[in-house]
């Protein structure tokens, strides 16, 4: 049985299609628990609590009122002790739907024939969305609402703004679509949905004002003096300040005055970055914006708002055309000087930046740059009356260390003759001169213990490869064969009918694969060369002996070449890995026979010469 989790829900009072009535659940819940005392899951204690209020309710109140009293508004139902339980509920006997029951049945059969339903846009409840709803309640006690994208998502959260901003009460809920009953009571909206949002917004606002938290009645004042509020705001909370009324243009507004502290980094790191984005998402959104261009006035506000908040939360309107919260941010960024955190459909979270600075500090600064500029420019007016008073041009005014300053002291008052003049830019260049050979020898000497230190490393190099390139002796431990054996091994060897094929490659590491294969079934393996010259077989047999660990036992001319033996040895062990890296590879390997192969023929053509 598939029973929808808004069952519990006693504010929505929301129950499947299958079950039309309480009696209906009823009569399942006795056939499920007959054998028990106790209601044992969630319906049966929901219908035990309206067999409860059916009978203790007084008999000359109207059933609508008594279902919206302690049906529809049951935020505070407290359910009845086990020794009531045991009492009342009777497991045995099906009771009469009370008063409640039939007036819900009677709501749900009326929202069974609506046939026409009021569209609920991507943008939420929007005043003239509000408009068509009260519209409808003036005509019938229900109506039918088809929720879209975001709210279609989270029915729940369209669940409590629905309840919220309308007054009705849901009573039955699948999907994306709701029936939500006006009340018995109902007198039309709290206020006319065709007037400024300005009034709306005051009476929303007095109406959350009362379930706030002193932080957040803090937050909202705060917001009261930045601009007026989005009154179709989709979500839940306190209402944001609606950017679009703000002022486009700003006159006289500039970039503000910004200053890094010393010793800090103007970037944020990534943990810093984490943090930042952690305190943006518990905070209620400050704006709500859906203007691309022209966002003067906003960052005004957002100015303002840094001097008590490190973060600004911006809310992308939804459902408005052509918005793109690209343009926004890069606005935004333009005008604020500040660090764009986070950017998507749905928000924009901007960083008023390390080097931020208030708006009282930051006159005050700009009140010291302007005094700082004006003493510089009368110091430099002075020194331009003391230039004409001497007579001296100022482009010719001598400066430099102490000394020379000392010098051009005492030279002043009196004309320098060309002597002094002359010696004076001769020991200039000498000094300058020196400066530069001093400058040479340190890259001298650098450059010597960097060439001495490349050196070593290159001796320590060429060391380990030469001690890697001498070929390791034969190993003195090795094991050897008699005479008698060898003869043996040779006549046995010969008889072998398997045996490895030499190509023209050579000795390859598929050679010694293959031959420490044979060696795990049999103790002698041999294999057969086509090369002519015995002087290259016997160098192809004593490398493939070093190469193999086996023992040389003959070798032999057949007709089909020469016979190579190969024993094994009595303390053989199978090797783990059977790839050679220190062999030829088979492309090398056919280059060199070739190369030989030529070589061969080369000498055979001058021997015939």
């Amino acid at each position: 049985m598939k029973i929808s989790s808004s069952i519990v829900n006693l504010k929505s009072l929301t129950f499947p299609s299958k079950f039309n009535s309480f009696s209906s659940l009823a009569t399942i819940s006795n056939h499920n628990n007959i054998n028990n005392d106790k209601p044992s899951n969630a319906i049966d204690r929901i219908l035990l609590r309206f067999r409860i209020l059916s009978r203790h309710h007084d008999d000359d109140e109207p059933p609508h009122q008594f279902l919206h009293r302690h049906c529809l508004r049951s935020d505070d139902a407290v359910f009845p002790s086990d020794n009531q339980d045991q009492k009342v509920f009777d497991k045995n006997q099906v009771m009469a739907p009370c008063l409640a029951e039939e007036e819900l049945n009677r709501l749900k059969t009326i929202g069974m024939h609506l046939k026409e339903k009021i569209s609920i846009p991507k943008s939420g409840l929007t005043r003239p969305v509000l408009h068509k709803i009260h519209h409808r309640w003036n005509n019938c006690e229900v109506v039918k609402l088809k929720f879209h994208d975001l709210l279609a998502q989270n029915m729940n959260l369209a669940h409590n703004i629905l309840q919220h901003r309308t007054g009705g009460s849901v009573i039955w809920r699948s999907g994306s679509v709701m029936w939500v009953y006006r009340g018995e009571n109902y007198q039309g909206p709290t206020t006319n949905t065709k007037h400024s949002s300005k009034s709306e917004s005051v009476v929303c606002n007095q109406q959350q004002h009362d379930n706030m938290t002193p932080e957040e009645v803090e937050f909202n004042r705060m917001l009261d003096a930045f601009g007026p509020r989005f009154v179709d705001w989709w979500g839940t909370g306190i209402l944001p300040v609606d950017a679009d009324l703000l002022p486009p243009i700003v006159p006289g507004y500039t970039t503000p005055l910004r200053l890094l502290p010393t010793k800090i980094r103007p970037r944020l790191t990534n943990d810093e970055h984490t943090k930042m984005l952690k305190l943006a998402k518990a905070l209620p959104c400050h704006f709500a914006l859906g203007r691309n261009r022209n966002l003067q006035g906003l960052a005004c506000a957002i100015l303002k708002l840094w001097e008590k908040s490190l973060v600004a939360k911006i809310a992308v309107k939804l459902g408005v055309q052509n918005t793109n919260n690209e343009l926004m941010a890069l606005e935004l960024k333009k005008l604020t000087g500040g660090t764009l955190l986070l950017r998507n459909k749905y928000y924009i979270v901007i960083y008023r930046g390390k080097d931020f600075v208030p708006a009282n500090v930051a006159a005050i600064l700009s009140e010291r740059q302007q005094l700082k500029k004006q003493v510089q420019d009368v110091q430099k007016k002075v020194q331009h009356r003391a230039v004409d008073i001497t007579g001296e041009d100022e482009t010719n005014a001598q400066a430099g260390m102490l000394s020379e300053f000392n010098e051009a002291q005492a030279f002043r008052g009196r004309e320098i003759s060309p002597v002094e003049c002359e010696k004076i830019m001769k020991e200039a260049d000498e000094a300058s001169n020196v400066r530069l050979m001093k400058k040479m020898e340190r890259n001298l000497v650098v450059i010597h213990e960097e060439a001495d230190a490349k050196k070593s490393r290159a001796e320590k190099l060429l060391t380990k490869i030469d001690e890697s390139m001498i070929p390791a002796g034969p190993d003195n431990r090795r094991e050897t064969i008699t005479d008698e054996e060898r003869a043996m091994f040779r006549v046995v060897g010969l008889k072998l009918k398997v045996y490895i094929q030499l190509g023209t490659r050579g000795v390859i590491d598929g050679v010694i694969k293959n031959m420490h294969l044979h060696w795990r079934h049999r103790e002698l393996v041999k294999l057969i060369t086509r090369e002519k010259t015995l002087a290259f077989v016997e160098e192809i047999a004593g490398l493939l002996e070093y190469k193999s660990g086996g023992i040389l036992v003959s070798i032999d001319r057949l007709p089909k070449g020469f016979s190579l033996i190969y024993y094994r040895g009595k303390s053989y062990r199978s090797l783990i890995t059977l790839q050679h890296r220190n062999l030829l590879m088979k492309a090398k390997t056919l280059q060199r026979s070739t190369s030989m192969q030529r070589h061969e023929s080369e000498d055979e053509g001058l021997s015939s010469w």
